[in-house]
């Protein structure tokens, strides 16, 4: 039996309309039942699909518009729903790639399906997007690159930084291990106060060069087994402008680093400290940082000179070295950081 729907005949269109829907490509279809009438002019393009007919049964014979016609039956169930839309879509016709879309929608009580041949606007579309990936390619491409080159440049960094270590390793008695940790130490607190990823691998390298400056000190001072007498204290203390003026006056940003540790990594947030009598945030914070996890190393390892302090106690007598030696600020991230710190002492051990 036929329903009120089928026996709808499809309504004109304007002329104006017309004239808007053939400059678009389009074809308007009224459904009724199963089957749709034309609405609008047609176009090659549809009766390349369609041929002419009075009414078009549509289901089964385009792939694509077949899935869109299920959510389109749903989506025409609510006259109130704004249009719903396919998206672009590629229909093969005749051994030749239709680039289209489709449109359910409702107007003046009529049920309608839209379909617009996308053309050279979507092929056009489709090219900008392909160059775009390619340009985004080239892009990844040169980055990783880069990213190896500046791989490159940091471990040449490297290992100048640890041949440095190593000589002047030769003439002090601190173990490689601590060397390590210092580093390691630098770079939690740096990566904790905020610092890039770029700086924080510099510290990273740099912090363990804070004592390279003995290798200019004489080993009857260097190498002495009791106390330093207040002369002898004095040119120890030159260790630090030795190892400054090593490091200094370089391009290079972990070189520029490790000089402002070496020259002020016992700096004293007071001002009582060597060998500038630096103060406060005068002190880079490049040194701030190595000066209390320097400290800390150095209380809780065994030294031949000294036993390991307990944590505990080595961290009581760093609390009373705040405002004096410590920056306030950093020792508190250094406390907020501590179980990164006891992991570090955990992972590289003296041997």
């Amino acid at each position: 039996m036929a329903t009120k729907q089928s026996k709808r005949r499809s309504k004109p269109m304007t002329d104006l309309l017309a004239a808007f829907v053939a400059s678009t490509d389009q074809v308007v279809l009224e459904k009724q039942g199963k089957h749709f009438v034309l609405c609008s002019p047609t176009t090659g393009w549809f009766r390349q699909l369609w041929p002419d007919s009075s009414t078009y049964l549509l289901a089964g014979t385009a792939n694509f518009l077949d899935y869109f016609l299920v959510e389109a039956e749903q989506h025409w169930q609510h006259a109130s729903q704004p249009p719903l839309s396919s998206g672009p879509f590629i229909e093969n016709l005749a051994g030749k790639e239709l680039a289209l879309e489709a449109r359910a929608t409702h107007v003046a009580g009529a049920t309608l399906l839209i379909l617009q041949n996308l053309g050279q606007a979507f092929t056009d579309n489709q090219n900008l997007l392909q160059a775009a990936r390619e340009n985004l390619l080239t892009q990844e491409a040169l980055e990783r690159e880069v990213s190896k080159r500046t791989e490159e440049i940091r471990g040449r960094e490297l290992e100048i930084a640890e041949r440095l270590i190593y000589a002047a390793g030769f003439r002090d008695e601190e173990t490689s291990a601590h060397i390590r940790r210092i580093g390691f130490y630098s770079a939690a607190m740096a990566r904790a106060t905020g610092w890039n990823q770029l700086a924080v691998d510099d510290i990273k390298i740099a912090a363990p060069m804070h004592d390279i400056g003995k290798i200019g000190i004489p080993d009857m001072i260097l190498k002495k087994p009791g106390r330093l007498d207040e002369t002898e204290l004095s040119v120890m203390r030159t260790h630090t402008t030795i190892g400054k003026e090593m490091l200094a006056d370089s391009t290079v940003p972990m070189l520029c680093i490790a000089s402002e540790i070496a020259g002020s990594h016992h700096e004293y947030w007071n001002g009582l400290g060597y060998p500038e009598g630096l103060k406060g945030e005068d002190i880079p914070v490049s040194a701030r940082i190595v000066s209390i996890v320097d400290v800390y190393d150095a209380l809780v390892h065994k030294r031949v000179y000294k036993t390991a302090l307990k944590e505990h106690v080595a961290l009581e007598m760093m609390r009373g070295l705040v405002n004096i030696q410590f920056d306030p600020d950093l020792f508190a991230v250094f406390l907020d950081n501590l179980n990164e710190m006891r992991d570090i002492r955990g992972t590289v051990i003296d041997r």
